[in-house]
């Protein structure tokens, strides 16, 4: 079954050293969107871009090789990759002889497709490439707001609200107070999440207050980043509207779903560029 307590979270794991795509464990989208009101055709665009810095195999000599990797999922897929089968698997290259870095590429993007359902982008970089700056999330911060805060969860919706009567605004606001939970294990993740949009001036204290309140919500990356998605589109009903969340890593992997109301363009793409926390 391809629920999270089936799944290799929180199970005393042997670590496999050779390749085995049957270690990626799949864990279908639908049954938290029904609970979030989530209905096809999907409310949102986006792509969930997961991060690996610890990717090695070997060459056909027997030498050690290295990389970095990038993996777009859309959110289109019908699963999101339980992230410590993920590690898992990728772990499994590091005893794996491939001809090359391009095998390697064609081996990910089909193994990863199989398991969440759709085509998924693989990206890998050179381990000493230049291109890997660092990036905190743009936007204004609201972590420095005064506010007297003792609502650790569930995740409090009704603490958003905008100002119908004001004029429309266009803004980007930042929290790196972002922190929640794995639903299986109980270990914190920490992040840092962007919302950008266009419309009635969103409460900030608010917005602040309902971002804190994940503090001691238990659900996955992808999920929290949806729920707050859907809870600001119900809540505040802006024209435009993105929310990007970057994770910190663990076990080698960071994960960043970013969902936005503005189909996918060129000036839409997230940046992929670290925070000083990943």
């Amino acid at each position: 079954m391809s629920t999270p307590d089936h799944s290799p979270l929180g199970k005393a794991t042997v670590y496999a050293d050779r390749y085995d795509p049957g270690l990626l464990f799949p864990i279908p989208r639908a049954a938290k969107r029904a609970e979030l009101g989530v209905g096809m055709p999907l409310p949102f665009h986006g792509t969930d871009i997961w991060n690996a810095y610890e990717l090695s195999w070997l060459d056909l000599h027997g030498k050690p090789q290295v990389a970095l990797a990038e993996f777009h999922v859309p959110a289109t897929t019908p699963n999101i990759i339980e992230s410590k089968s993920f590690k898992l698997y990728l772990n499994g290259f590091a005893q794996e002889p491939l001809a090359d870095a391009a095998a390697l590429r064609t081996l990910l993007q089909r193994d990863l497709g199989a398991a969440a359902g759709a085509v998924v982008e693989v990206i890998l970089h050179p381990a000493r490439a230049a291109a890997h700056p660092f990036a905190d999330l743009a936007g204004e911060s609201i972590d420095a707001l005064p506010v007297a805060m003792a609502d650790y969860g569930p995740p409090k919706a009704d603490y958003l609200h905008a100002d119908a009567s004001a004029a429309v605004v266009e803004e980007t606001l930042v929290s790196d107070l972002l922190r929640s939970n794995c639903p299986v294990t109980g270990q914190p993740d920490w992040g840092s999440v962007q919302v950008a949009y266009r419309g009635a001036p969103i409460d900030r204290e608010g917005l602040l207050r309902y971002l804190v309140s994940f503090r001691t919500h238990s659900e996955f990356h992808e999920q929290c980043v949806e729920r707050i998605f859907m809870d600001i589109t119900a809540r505040c009903a802006p024209e435009r509207l993105s929310v990007y969340a970057r994770y910190t890593r663990r076990g080698g992997l960071d994960i960043n779903p970013f969902r936005s109301s503005v189909p996918p363009a060129p000036d839409h793409i997230p940046d992929n560029r670290r925070g000083a926390r990943q």
